[in-house]
């Protein structure tokens, strides 16, 4: 079984390469990914993406990363400011969503309740992509910490409870599979600590008999992108393996690689992860013009770690 730091490491790196090697294939068709590779996977460039170049959703994920540490804890308002200047920065790619909640010019506090008092649904998938560190940081504290940070953090961006859910119920998978333990036989004690009004809806999609091929919801809504990446993990035996089922479900590819890619690493280590994909990664950081590859990225990892573990000391 790997170590802590292979595990902290392998949920980071997991994450960023399953967000590039999904973003070539994002809202493709099922099966694309396999047509293309018949006989494994390799990291390639497509969609306006190049080979091994991450999308927004690992730089908001490194962004809130780096927040944390600088901040020492969770400062909202800070994190908040950290994104919007991103969103400013001209990515290459914003969700709608996160775009005019971030750009709307109102405070890190209203934003995202405003809108979704306007819209009546905010339940994308756009603040569980960038949860992974967050994740790493908050685990040493605990699942009612770490539930608890989820939500807040995800309520920056996002006004509608069930994202808020989701979200948290990722940080406690991750939280067990970074402390060795098996994130899918965790899915129950994670979903009685879920709130009440969503819990029979998220028991729906992380049920060990759901498939993500008849989802009522493309799996850009939370529900269905969680749901798709505890189904990877429990129906495949490798990290390869898990990307590239998930990938397979076309749709919002980048997103749900990522997610599955960070509970795989967890579960499998940074080791299990391909050196060539490792090698081709790189994550673009607007607005600073930054470009962080493999090694700076798992450095990230072990610093958060090494900070949660002294904040729940």
């Amino acid at each position: 079984m790997p170590g802590r730091r292979e595990r902290v490491v392998g949920a980071v790196l997991g994450s960023a390469v399953g967000d590039a090697l999904g973003a070539p294939f994002e809202f493709g068709p099922a099966g694309m990914f396999g047509a293309r590779f018949p006989g494994g996977a390799a990291m390639c460039g497509g969609g306006g993406w190049e080979s091994g170049e991450a999308t927004d959703d690992t730089q908001l994920a490194v962004h809130l990363g780096e927040s944390l540490p600088a901040a020492g804890g969770l400062d909202l308002p800070e994190m908040f400011e950290r994104f919007r200047g991103w969103a400013a920065g001209d990515p290459k790619d914003i969700g709608i969503q996160t775009e005019i909640v971030l750009g709307g010019g109102l405070p890190w506090d209203l934003a995202a309740a405003v809108h979704f008092r306007t819209e009546g649904r905010a339940a994308g998938n756009g603040a569980l992509m960038r949860a992974v560190t967050g994740a790493v940081w908050f685990a040493p504290q605990g699942r009612a910490a770490t539930m608890g940070a989820a939500r807040r953090i995800t309520a920056l961006t996002h006004g509608d409870g069930a994202a808020w859910e989701g979200t948290a119920i990722l940080h406690e998978l991750l939280r067990v599979a970074l402390d060795g333990g098996d994130p899918v036989a965790a899915v129950p004690a994670a979903l009685a600590a879920v709130r009440d009004e969503h819990r029979e809806r998220w028991a729906r999609v992380l049920d060990e008999r759901w498939r993500p091929e008849p989802a009522t919801e493309s799996n850009g809504a939370v529900w269905a992108c969680l749901g798709s990446a505890v189904w990877a993990l429990r129906s495949t035996g490798s990290f390869p393996g898990a990307l590239r089922a998930v990938i397979d479900l076309g749709g919002d590819t980048d997103t749900t690689a990522a997610v599955t890619g960070r509970l795989a690493g967890a579960v499998y280590g940074a080791g299990a992860i391909p050196g060539d994909w490792r090698e081709a990664l790189h994550v673009p950081l607007p607005p600073t013009g930054r470009v962080l590859r493999a090694g700076e990225s798992a450095a990230l990892a072990v610093a958060l770690d090494a900070g949660g573990r002294a904040a729940a000391e």
